[in-house]
């Protein structure tokens, strides 16, 4: 199971949208191969970027609506936002360097 907490549609807008950090969502169903693969590269990189941006999980399978209202198609999707905007998204299994760039860009 994952490191990250999950966040849903109770508690997104406390989690991600009014958080003072950047917060990197990861959408993703347990159905989803490529989602599994994916999971210890985002807790890699959380590790990384600890005390700097936030890291959390959703769950796309039981929150869809908040799937749809970011236009995620295709999962894994993991979307940076910043200052409750998103700024960044990255779709489909990726390595860790791609993940560090795009952060790279929006967090100090």
């Amino acid at each position: 199971m994952s490191a990250l907490p999950d966040v849903n549609q109770a508690n997104f807008v406390s989690e991600v949208l009014q958080s003072s950090q950047p917060v990197l969502v990861d959408f993703w169903a347990p159905w989803c191969g490529p989602c599994r693969m994916l999971a210890p590269v985002v807790e890699k990189v959380a590790g990384q970027y600890s005390g700097r941006a936030k890291f959390v999980k959703l769950n796309t399978d039981e929150n869809p609506s908040l799937a749809g209202e970011y236009q995620v198609s295709g999962i894994p999707c993991l979307i940076l936002f910043k200052g409750g905007q998103p700024v960044d998204r990255i779709v489909g299994y990726v390595p860790q360097n791609v993940i560090e760039t795009a952060l790279s860009k929006h967090v100090a």
